[in-house]
């Protein structure tokens, strides 16, 4: 535990943390591996959480948990570089990358890299967008970073809100939600985020698909080790490190599926859809409506590669792969594919 503390705090506040974790675990808390992700609420003090001002938090300020580490003690990459996939010797043929094509230039973002960061903020051109990703609830999402007209920075906050990444912005300090994709607390509060589609896809697979792409390096500028997985076990097991939202619609967390099934969850026209990777597994091509908008949704086990375009135009539309007790936290409401 404490090799994976080292990994994102200071040595002044190993000690204190490290019983913090200890006394969780003993709870039934948290869990093992958690790459140092274990906390309680009031980080800083109950009104400024890490220094941030939630006083006019839309989400319950009770639920805004510390992660573990203070702002910034997961750092995110903001000045990223690239190199030909040849030159990529760290990662496996079935390491997973994160996929960003804008005016045909392609980049990869290999999710042992994001595990590290959850951060790399990015641009291809006068395009600024943030890849993001929370490996607590197996979300890797791409948004533009340009806020009302003006690229910001994000940054990690070290909160979190139904156990997902809580960001801010280091122009305004606002907190916003990966998953609710808006501003819950500080000057932009209510903005949304403009969800970009990506890709989630194998390493061996996008190399055949993206010859000319390029990929993040490891030259990142933190002493990691990235070759070692941070959350072992995480995956396979059924328990979450944090708690999440008994939804007010229902009252209880939705049951529908097991807490780390994996869905692909899409938006359209205000409705939210899981289907869950499984089901899609068996299938070809799934032609189905959300929101009254026509999309075609397939997913390949092989290259661990979900789909999702328009029916008619073939565009690509955003999706995110995450577990249910995530989804369904943020989108009570969602309605769950079945063939």
């Amino acid at each position: 535990m404490r090799e994976l503390i080292k990994d994102h705090w200071p040595s002044t506040i190993l000690l204190p943390i490290a019983v913090m974790a200890l006394g969780l675990i003993g709870m039934g808390v948290a869990g093992q591996g958690d790459g140092g992700r274990r906390g309680i609420s009031g980080a800083s003090s109950a009104s400024r959480p890490n220094g941030f001002d939630i006083s006019n938090a839309t989400i319950p300020k009770s639920e805004i948990l510390s992660g573990g580490p203070p702002r910034d003690g997961i750092p995110s990459i903001d000045a990223p570089k690239f190199i030909d996939p040849e030159k990529a010797g760290y990662l496996k043929e079935d390491d997973r990358v994160v996929s960003v094509t804008i005016d045909n230039r392609t980049r990869a973002y290999p999710l042992r890299i994001l595990a590290h960061h959850e951060i790399v903020n990015d641009a291809i051109g006068d395009h600024a967008f943030a890849v993001t990703y929370c490996p607590l609830c197996g979300t890797a999402m791409v948004f533009d970073r340009r806020i009302q007209g003006d690229p910001v920075e994000f940054g990690v906050s070290g909160l979190l809100y139904n156990s997902d990444v809580l960001m801010y912005d280091r122009k305004t300090e606002s907190l916003w939600s990966q998953l609710a994709m808006k501003a819950v607390s500080g000057p932009l509060v209510g903005t949304d985020l403009k969800w970009l589609p990506s890709e989630h896809l194998t390493w061996d697979k996008w190399q055949a698909a993206h010859p000319e792409g390029k990929v993040l390096s490891t030259a990142t500028g933190y002493n990691r080790d990235y070759g070692r997985e941070l959350y072992p076990g995480y995956e396979t097991s059924q328990k979450t490190y944090f708690p999440y939202e008994r939804n007010a619609i229902f009252k209880a967390n939705r049951k529908d599926l097991l807490p780390k099934t994996k869905v692909v969850g899409v938006i359209q026209e205000g409705t939210a859809k899981a289907y869950p990777v499984k089901r899609l597994q068996a299938t070809g091509w799934v032609q189905d409506k959300v929101g009254g908008v026509p999309l075609e949704i397939r997913y390949d086990p092989e290259a661990k590669h979900p789909q999702v375009r328009h029916a008619i135009n073939k565009e690509p539309v955003a999706y995110v792969e995450a577990y249910w007790f995530a989804w369904q936290a943020f989108y009570p409401e969602t309605e769950v594919w079945s063939p």
